[in-house]
């Protein structure tokens, strides 16, 4: 896919999934080129630095991010703020004016980027990334009647004007399951990491399964250590390993690093994924997890990556480096934002949890009463080279979705 981008060369950036109520969104945007709609941004220009605004809009849209966080987090700040900025130059008009401000990754660095984001007149809020960050800059926004589209993937801080764009483990283990339960998988097991998240996927796979009618019959956790790990992969063996596994499926929604230890317990304590169905989550949407083979096959559930490619290659021409998986989201909310600005319908509740939901890099997604949201994901097997898609992702939220 060209660096160019029109009405007729690829998706529109953002439209209203359902083909109606809101269909115009997609057309407030779809006049695009690849070049910048504002001055001083040429294609491999670096990103402003934090505290400049982008854009020239109206309508302005704080944008609350941890850009000067050690380690990780700042870098994956970074390449969010320009996947932000490469969403609004792909614009052909501007509708909307961001106005980045730097969280530091803490709580009263968010409270702090909040009350100035207000004093300078913003309507909407993109962020934070972390929980706390967004429950520390809630109340301001809350009072003043601006809604916040975060990244947290915590349920806990979302609601009363606060909706997460982020990709939600529940989500993730909702689809997988009901996919292994259309294909007879009745019984399961879970080996979770310790901590929030294999709690959350402990909770949302309980619930699942037992919507879709099967059996969870085994839990464990696991600490990180490969040492550590021998016992509870033992303990799981006891009903997934074996020539007979008494489960059908096991549940690992583990990242690259956790996959690794455990594909060499695997083979220690005999769990065979020719014998029993290995499912994960999102976090399986990684190119070293294709390079280990004890999970070649397993099944899990994520957008179809062939639209954050295509971004990401537009994002590499213009910024020089690939950028990281949540980069999407910045680039969807931005998206997301501007086309309802265009349309001058503002971002009430009604308006941002149209049952429709919208169209974007990442494929379908709604948000809900609630703040949380709902994602139209394909089911990808794990495969050498690039992951195979075994059911393409809904292209509507369509009754019983």
């Amino acid at each position: 896919m060209s660096n160019g981008v029109n009405g007729t060369s690829r998706r529109d950036i953002l439209r209203l999934a359902g083909g109606s109520g809101l269909l115009a969104l997609g057309a407030a945007l779809s006049a695009c080129s690849g070049q910048s709609g504002f001055g001083g941004l040429d294609s491999g220009q670096a990103a402003q630095q934090p505290g400049e605004s982008i854009g020239s809009g109206e309508t302005k849209v704080a944008l609350l991010l941890p850009m000067t966080a050690t380690g990780n987090a700042g870098k994956t700040a970074q390449a969010m703020r320009s996947a932000a900025e490469l969403a609004l130059s792909e614009m052909g008009s501007q509708p909307i004016t961001l106005l980045p401000y730097d969280t530091a990754g803490t709580p009263e660095g968010a409270r702090s980027a909040a009350q100035a984001a207000l004093a300078a007149g913003a309507t909407v809020c993109l962020g934070p990334l972390f929980s706390s960050s967004v429950g520390a800059a809630a109340p301001a926004f809350r009072s003043a009647g601006v809604p916040m589209i975060a990244f947290s993937t915590d349920t806990g801080v979302s609601g009363q004007g606060v909706y997460l764009l982020s990709f939600l483990p529940q989500t993730d283990i909702d689809r997988i399951v009901k996919y292994a339960t259309s294909q007879g998988k009745r019984s399961f097991a879970a080996l979770l990491p310790t901590g929030a998240y294999g709690t959350v996927v402990e909770g949302a796979a309980r619930e699942s399964i037992a919507r879709y009618g099967g059996q969870l019959r085994a839990v464990e956790y696991y600490e990180p250590d490969s040492l550590k790990m021998q016992d509870p992969v033992q303990r799981i063996a006891a009903v997934a390993g074996g020539a007979n596994p008494s489960v059908d499926a096991l549940i690992v929604p583990d990242g690259a690093a956790g996959l690794k230890a455990l594909s060499d317990a695997f083979g220690v304590h005999n769990i065979d994924p020719r014998k029993v169905t290995l499912l994960g989550s999102g976090q399986w949407d990684d190119p070293l997890v294709r390079g280990l083979p004890t999970f070649a096959g397993g099944l899990y559930a994520a957008p179809d990556p062939r639209g954050f490619d295509a971004m990401a290659t537009r994002f590499q021409s213009r910024f020089g480096y690939r950028p990281p998986r949540l980069a999407s989201l910045s680039y969807d909310g931005v998206s997301l934002i501007a086309a309802l600005a265009a349309q001058n319908i503002g971002f009430s509740q009604t308006i941002l949890t149209n049952p429709d939901g919208f169209d974007g890099t990442d494929g379908i997604f709604r948000f809900n009463a609630r703040g949380t949201n709902e994602r139209g994901l394909a089911i990808m097997a794990v495969a050498t080279g690039a992951p195979q898609i075994v059911v393409p992702a809904p292209r509507s939220f369509s009754a019983g979705f």
